[in-house]
C-alpha cells in the first residue's frame, strides 16, 4: 500500500472538509442536472444550502427507500478511509448491512447518483486536493487516489473535469 500523504485526506480533515467536498459534489451535480432537469438542479443546491446554513441532516430521500442516516454516514466514512483502496458494491452493501441489489437501488435514492458514480466524485475531489496542496507527480496522485494508473487516472479526470490533470493544476497552483 502507498503511503498517504500528510498534508490531507479527507477522513483527517474533520467536519469542515467533508461539508465542503459535499457541498461541491452537490453544486457539481447542479450543475450536470441543470439542462436536464432544473427542478434536480435546484434541489442540489438547496440540499447545499441547507448544509452551509447548519440544517441538514442526511441526504434526503424523496420517495423513500433510501438508506439510513447512520447507514449513509458508515459508507460515507467508509468510502473517505479506504480512498486509496479498490473496492466493490458488494463491500459498501456489507457496511450498510443490505443485500448488493438492495443496497444499490437505496444508495442511488440517497445519493441521486451510483456507487460507482459517487466513489468517482470522492476519489476526483481528493485528487485535486492533491494536486493543489503537494508536489506529488500525477503518477502517485493516481495511486493515492486508487485508480490503477496515471493514464486511468488522467482519463478519468479529464473526462469529470473537462482538463487534463497537469493543465488543471498549473491553472490553479499558487506559486510562492
Amino acid at each position: 500500500m502507498p503511503a498517504r500523504s500528510s498534508a490531507f485526506h479527507p477522513a483527517d480533515s474533520g467536519h469542515n472538509g467533508i461539508l465542503a467536498t459535499d457541498v461541491l459534489r452537490l453544486l457539481d451535480e447542479a450543475g450536470n442536472a441543470f439542462d436536464r432537469d432544473l427542478t434536480k438542479a435546484r434541489s442540489f443546491i438547496e440540499q447545499a444550502r441547507a448544509m452551509l446554513t447548519g440544517t441538514f441532516e442526511s441526504p434526503p430521500s424523496a420517495d423513500g427507500g433510501g438508506l439510513a442516516p447512520w447507514q449513509v454516514k458508515r459508507i460515507e466514512a467508509f468510502i473517505e478511509n479506504n480512498i486509496e483502496e479498490s473496492f466493490r458494491a458488494e463491500d459498501l452493501a456489507a457496511v450498510a448491512r443490505l443485500s448488493v441489489s438492495h443496497f444499490s437501488r437505496a444508495f442511488r435514492r440517497s445519493f441521486d447518483e451510483s456507487p460507482h458514480a459517487y466513489i468517482l466524485s470522492r476519489r476526483m475531489g481528493y485528487a485535486q486536493h492533491l494536486l493543489l496542496s503537494t508536489d506529488q507527480p500525477l503518477s502517485q496522485v493516481a495511486i493515492c487516489c486508487g485508480m490503477a494508473d496515471q493514464a486511468h487516472f488522467s482519463r478519468l479526470f479529464r473526462k469529470l473535469t473537462g482538463e487534463t490533470p497537469s493543465r488543471w493544476r498549473r491553472a490553479r497552483k499558487i506559486t510562492g
